[in-house]
């Protein structure tokens, strides 16, 4: 009889990826990662992954042969994916074989920042004001059109890859050069997106299917960057602000056509109400899944596969609780010397995770992103200031120095 098996398209190792194996693992499948890159892979060593295979996995007929290959040998009960990147080439490869999946046109106009505001524009939900740019001039106008400060961001990407608050016309220049200046190569085009500083907290709604599971509060660390500092589920609001941003994300997904699968949408919450940022076609990353099924016992990784395979889920709390995740961000570039204390920070009761992503000597070079994070603490509790307490208490228990890089003449590091 053939192994039953689910096929995992980039498995994002440092984000939901390994949460995704190991959900498959506890359902009894055997996991098989197609991957353009299987030695980013090399972390996951220990994990019991079937196979992984080398594949252009921007290539459709590429993967459509490969998996014609592997279901020779195996039963592929579904495709999935933990990247936003191939999401709608997933949806390609589960309508090609007949397998449950999302709508591939919906996940690719929400993938592209410009169409994604204009459906939901088009379908009445508040959005920054925006304008598209393909070059300086083009940058400076809308600008100019919307008023500083404004945020610059590349038309497709995640992560805050690339996106930065320009807040004078200095530091709209310097990004601009930045972003034009072939430095994002993932990008074919340079199409950017130029829009209005939404500003006021900051909040995600997570949802399933139709079904809104929850909100989390997502701080920021310093501007002009957006690199998360702390997250916290469910978020402290009232009943009839949950209502309002839940009422938003149904339209966000009747506009843009989803609704299949997972969703995340990032709103700011501002003199207007909730205004939404972005909308994306998947989970939202680490530590998001963890902390709802800390806080409500509901395991939406898991859930996805469910629906991935065609079972039936489960989205049905089991708990309530509080849980938030400190991400640990460096404050300078240079090498890191140590870092310790995570053993202590584990052992504090209440304590869920901590993890790290670095070691010593390591080079540290912010990027003003996500991945600047150079690891993360998660803690739950039954109320908000017993989490907020109990984490603050890990965090303080893990420390590092990172020594600068040696300077040139012109300030400029080797």
């Amino acid at each position: 009889m053939a192994k039953r098996a689910v096929i995992l398209v980039e498995g994002s190792p440092m984000g939901n990826g390994l949460l995704y194996l190991q959900a498959s693992q506890r359902l009894g499948l055997h996991a098989i990662i197609l991957s353009a890159d299987p030695a980013q892979y090399d972390c996951l060593a220990a994990e019991r992954i079937e196979a992984i295979v080398r594949v252009d996995t921007n290539d459709l007929d590429a993967l459509i042969r490969e998996c014609s290959r592997l279901r020779a040998t195996y039963d592929i009960a579904g495709v999935t994916c933990a990247r936003e990147s191939v999401c709608a080439t997933v949806g390609k490869l589960c309508r090609y074989f007949d397998l449950p999946g999302p709508n591939p046109t919906s996940i690719e106009r929400c993938c592209d920042k410009f169409v994604q505001r204009q459906l939901l524009a088009e379908a009445g939900v508040s959005v920054p004001a925006y304008r598209l740019a393909a070059d300086a001039t083009d940058i400076e106008s809308s600008a100019a059109e919307i008023g500083l400060p404004v945020v610059l961001k590349p038309a497709v990407g995640n992560g805050s890859v690339g996106v930065r608050l320009c807040r004078d016309v200095d530091e709209l220049t310097e990004h601009t050069i930045h972003l034009l200046g072939g430095k994002h190569k993932q990008w074919s085009s340079p199409r950017i997106l130029v829009e209005e500083f939404a500003q006021g907290p900051l909040y995600a709604a997570d949802i399933m299917g139709n079904e809104v599971i929850g909100i989390t509060a997502t701080d920021f660390g310093p501007l002009p960057h957006f690199v998360g500092r702390e997250c916290t589920f469910p978020a402290p609001l009232t009943d009839d602000e949950r209502e309002r941003i839940a009422d938003v994300s149904l339209s966000c997904l009747r506009a843009l056509g989803l609704g299949w699968g997972p969703t995340g949408i990032e709103f700011r919450w501002t003199k207007r109400g909730p205004v939404v940022i972005e909308v994306n076609p998947r989970l939202h990353g680490t530590p998001t899944p963890q902390l709802i099924q800390l806080a409500y016992g509901i395991d939406l990784i898991t859930e996805h596969i469910k629906l991935v395979i065609g079972d039936e889920w489960d989205l049905r709390r089991r708990h309530s609780q509080t849980a938030a995740a400190r991400f640990l961000v460096p404050d300078r570039d240079g090498t890191l010397d140590c870092i310790g204390g995570a053993s202590r920070a584990a052992a504090v009761s209440g304590v869920a995770e901590v993890k790290l992503h670095v070691e010593p000597k390591m080079p540290i070079i912010r990027k003003g992103d996500y991945r600047d994070s150079i690891g993360h603490v998660i803690a739950s509790s039954p109320n908000l200031a017993q989490t907020e307490a109990i984490l603050q208490h890990a965090v303080d228990l893990i420390s590092w120095s990172i020594t600068p890089f040696p300077l040139f003449a012109d300030n400029k590091p080797f």
